[in-house]
């Protein structure tokens, strides 16, 4: 069966596919209204979101489809203590497809084990964020016409951010793509990534300044300091506002050079800025909805899988990542893979020490 855990497990044939057929919804939405006629899509958000959710609701909508979950999970037998793997064997009883959105790292790598019908991760914690990245793959295709040969910065919360471990992962599909990482030292990409971008010949740096590399950029990708992903509030304190883009800043940029952000926005954009036709991350927001429809196309309609392979019943986890979904879920089986040479978590990518 055909999951969504991880941009990086879709080929670039793969994604050209689901790009084209984002395209083709864009220019004629009204002959895909009934594509998901009958289709019921199980929404599972542990945790806030207004853009995914929404996004996601409206794609199964507009596609002819239905939807039911929850976005409260106090609101379910959740806080009754049910299982992860007793939530998705039930609602993949009812639904066609289910996407889920928590604050465990690795926790729709685990839904994908017991579930009958495909997992969408909408978003594991600081982890990864795939759908985020076909919206800002189709935003960059769409606006600047492709993504070969592109500089791209990588401003704010980098070691949190899942947006941005994600579209690092698509990046290995494409030819000669260059990020500029601009982050704190405490909040710079996690090593599980720099050993990836080092596997597959990514070129990068790392800088914490934004006005020295903006000239050189093609698109800005700009996010916010996540105040729920930090454990120490004095640390939040210490790197909260420290980028914002402004107007001026911008004087110094490209004039096709685009401005991308996931959104919601703090303080990192000023509100001047949105005025700027480089401005993007409104467009992206739409066009992240149909990148989701074309995604829902296809995932939605697979055919039910009733009888799964046997999954090993864990007895203790093997990673030590207290935000990894092993730390609560101790059934899961003790999964590894590589990163390059390192024996990492297969659930939330961490290295196993």
């Amino acid at each position: 069966m055909r999951h969504l855990i991880d941009f990086g497990d879709m080929t670039r044939a793969e994604w050209d596919a689901l790009y084209a057929r984002a395209s083709q919804i864009m220019d004629d939405p009204s002959a895909f209204t009934d594509v998901c006629h009958g289709k019921v899509a199980c929404n599972l958000f542990y945790e806030p979101s207004t853009r995914t959710n929404f996004s996601f609701q409206t794609a199964m909508m507009r596609l002819g489809g239905t939807v039911f979950g929850f976005a409260d999970p106090n609101s379910s037998s959740v806080a009754k203590g049910e299982s992860l793997k007793d939530t998705i064997k039930m609602v993949s009883g009812y639904g066609d497809v289910v996407v889920m959105r928590t604050p465990w790292e690795g926790s729709a790598k685990a839904a994908s084990l017991y579930s009958h019908v495909p997992v969408i991760n909408a978003g594991d914690g600081g982890h990864m964020h795939p759908t985020q990245t076909t919206a800002d793959l189709t935003t960059i295709t769409r606006l600047h016409g492709g993504v070969d040969g592109l500089s791209i910065g990588l401003c704010g919360d980098l070691k949190n951010g899942r947006t941005v471990h994600s579209l690092i992962k698509a990046m290995e599909k494409f030819k000669n793509v260059k990020f500029f990482c601009i982050a704190p030292r405490e909040l710079a990409i996690p090593e599980y990534m720099r050993v990836f971008m080092r596997e597959h010949n990514i070129w990068f740096t790392e800088v914490t300044g934004l006005e020295a590399v903006i000239p050189q950029l093609d698109v800005l990708y700009m996010t916010r300091i996540q105040r729920e992903r930090f454990a120490d509030p004095e640390e939040y304190e210490r790197n909260k506002g420290i980028y914002v883009l402004t107007r001026r800043k911008l004087e110094r940029a490209k004039p096709d050079m685009l401005v991308l952000h996931p959104l919601p926005r703090v303080d990192e954009i000023a509100i001047d800025v949105d005025d700027d036709p480089r401005a993007a991350y409104f467009q992206q927001a739409r066009y992240g909805m149909f990148a989701r429809m074309a995604l829902l196309s296809d995932l939605a309609n697979q055919p039910r899988q009733e009888v799964l392979d046997a999954v090993e019943i864990g007895t203790k986890p093997v990673c030590t990542n207290p935000r990894c979904i092993t730390q609560t879920e101790r059934y899961l089986p003790p999964l590894v893979k590589r990163n390059g040479s390192v024996d990492c978590c297969a659930f939330c990518d961490a290295e196993l020490k």
